[in-house]
């Protein structure tokens, strides 16, 4: 078909506004060597993005790897509770229909948090802002860790995860200072560190709960969280870059603005919430099955599980490489295939945890491939807008998990773990559909753009 033919997509008006990369396009304005964002016409007076310490010193591989182990450290603490649900069920009284409220409220304050915390880094001193959320997310955790009561529990939970947001300040922060031809590899390699933290927080918390009480699991974290601290004081840089001409208020309007003008900012965040949703139906559910009879697992056994999710983290830097490649919207497509057919072992785990390891490995590495594809893209739409878009995206993110939360052990509670796997296929198969079809109409808006 010819392109003329191709040139109005749904709610678009034609090639003047195909300028707009769309799911499976990563040949932005900004992504193009030579070309900095400052040069780019139609941003926002006032927004400068922060630049390397040095055109001619980008980040050194320590550095990259201490961004990676400071926010896998920081978003475990969001995934914590998961293989403790059926302790912490019997030590405050909360029902079995309802306890995944404790990973709900995390995700819940995660949203809050990305929301009204990560777009800061856009306004303040990237430096100043992790330096403080780290101080204070070590202080919540000795609060979670002491708790007494349920109601002190899930109110510690919440501000646990509106404080580890941190994780998302720390991966515009890395964004910002890494060149446009090697964003997604450096993106990538963070996110493996996120991916990393994620599913090795389960075998953790297993270990250590078995070891110590549960207790230890977040005195453990809070300690790890001020040594981290420590570190991170000595090797960030400093705001580079002029203060932007926005007060607090703008900022988050703005961040709503970017998602009314940015079609790709909307495709990859509700190709965002669809995944975790997938990924949380999984993970927040899983420890239930393994721990009830005939199984009866120990929380380290359930734990160990997650190292087999934690390979998951080897798709996260392949993907960033292969956005920077220009294969951004296959990548996608391959990877939510697979999250699809994920769910067929997934649903013998009670015959086979052979077909629990297989599933779950599956599954994370086809999660992990799209998210880490999905924060590079939108990334390079406004470096200026770094943190509110990666803020932005991760509410849906955080929407996604607590919704997977909730209903995977609702579901469970009334019709058991197959109605489980059925849950999280459809999630998967939803986000398989999405993506089929905005694929035309991202392929008619890339034809635009290239266009001589």
């Amino acid at each position: 078909m010819p392109i003329a033919d191709e040139g109005r997509g749904e709610g678009e008006g034609g090639c003047e506004t195909a300028q707009v990369p769309a799911p499976g396009d990563v040949r932005t304005p900004e992504a193009k060597p030579g070309r900095t964002p400052s040069h780019t016409p139609g941003r926002t007076p006032g927004h400068t993005p922060d630049r390397p310490l040095s055109p001619l010193s980008p980040l050194s591989p320590r550095t990259v790897l201490l961004f990676a182990v400071a926010c896998g450290a920081a978003v475990s603490n969001v995934y914590l509770a998961q293989p403790l649900l059926a302790t912490l069920s019997q030590d405050f009284g909360i029902s079995a229909a309802t306890i995944g409220a404790v990973v709900t409220l995390t995700q819940v304050g995660y949203g809050l948090g990305l929301f009204f915390l990560v777009p800061l880094g856009d306004l303040v001193d990237r430096r100043r802002l992790v330096m403080i959320q780290l101080l204070l997310l070590a202080a919540t955790l000795i609060a979670v860790g002491t708790a007494a009561t349920a109601p002190v529990l899930l109110a510690a939970i919440a501000a646990v995860g509106f404080l580890a947001v941190v994780t998302q300040t720390l991966v515009a922060f890395a964004a910002s200072l890494a060149g446009a031809d090697r964003r997604g590899r450096v993106v990538g390699l963070v996110t493996s560190g996120v991916v990393t933290g994620i599913l090795l927080a389960r075998t953790a918390s297993g270990l250590l709960a078995d070891l110590a009480g549960w207790r230890s699991v977040y005195l453990a974290s809070a300690a790890l969280t001020l040594v981290l601290t420590l570190a991170l004081y000595r090797v960030l840089p400093r705001r580079t870059t002029p203060r932007p001409a926005l007060r607090y208020g703008q900022l988050l309007r703005s961040t709503v603005t970017l998602f009314a003008e940015e079609r790709l900012f909307r495709v990859r965040a509700l190709l965002a919430l669809l995944i975790f949703a997938a990924f949380s139906t999984l993970w927040s559910c899983v420890a239930l099955p393994l721990s009830a009879p005939p199984m009866s697992l120990s929380h380290t056994a359930i734990g160990a599980f997650g190292l087999v999710g934690a390979a998951g983290a080897l798709a996260a830097a392949p993907a960033g490489r292969l956005h920077d490649r220009g294969f951004a919207g296959p990548t996608t497509g391959i990877a939510l295939v697979l999250l699809v057919l994920s769910w067929l072992p997934l649903a013998a785990t009670r015959q086979s945890l052979w077909a629990l390891a297989i599933g779950a490995l599956v599954l994370d590495l086809a999660v992990q491939a799209v998210h880490v594809t999905n924060q590079s893209l939108i990334y390079a739409l406004r470096p200026d807008a770094g943190s509110r878009l990666i803020g932005g995206y991760m509410v849906f993110y955080s929407i996604g998990s607590a919704t997977g939360a909730l209903a995977s052990t609702t579901v469970y509670a009334r019709a058991g773990w197959g109605a489980v796997c059925v849950l999280g296929a459809v999630f998967s198969a939803l986000a398989l559909l999405v993506w089929a079809v905005t694929l035309r109409s991202t392929t008619t808006a890339r034809r635009c753009t290239t266009r001589p």
